[in-house]
């Protein structure tokens, strides 16, 4: 299942997220968020968090100071859980901290994985992806003139 679309939701009192209806039953065996590359946290299933990590991490030597600086953020902020029965997960204070979730925010499918975003913060970066849409497509594109 790919996930997309966005949905607004905050954070209740105990720093869980609801997760839209529709994607529940992906994540209902175990899930994994992550603090993503951009300001803002991945959730996915664990699957799919161990699939990415043999892809495109683990492929890498140790013995690159990048190597380890990615392996190191990124398995270093996961935290597994799973949902509650009302279709919630927890999110650990310092991933909370780390996007600046305290308030609404902003849940965007992203494919394999969904992003959650500071409400506030996901307004500017979805203007900023709407003005250069075209551009990145063709970026993207592969065509030469």
């Amino acid at each position: 299942m790919a996930f997309r679309g966005q949905y607004e939701h905050s954070l209740d009192e105990k720093g869980r997220l609801t997760v839209p209806a529709k994607f529940r039953k992906e994540l209902a065996d175990r899930a994994v968020v992550v603090k993503g590359p951009d300001h803002c946290l991945w959730l996915m299933p664990e699957k799919a968090f161990s699939s990415l990590s043999d892809q495109y991490i683990a492929p890498h030597s140790p013995f690159s100071g990048n190597a380890r600086a990615i392996r190191r953020l990124f398995n270093s902020t996961a935290d597994e859980g799973e949902l509650d029965s009302a279709g919630r997960i927890k999110i650990p204070k310092n991933l909370i901290e780390k996007a600046g979730l305290e308030g609404p925010c902003t849940v965007v499918g992203a494919g394999e994985y969904l992003e959650i975003w500071n409400k506030d913060e996901w307004t500017k970066i979805e203007a900023d992806l709407d003005a250069s849409f075209a551009e990145i497509a063709e970026g993207m594109s592969g065509a030469t003139e």
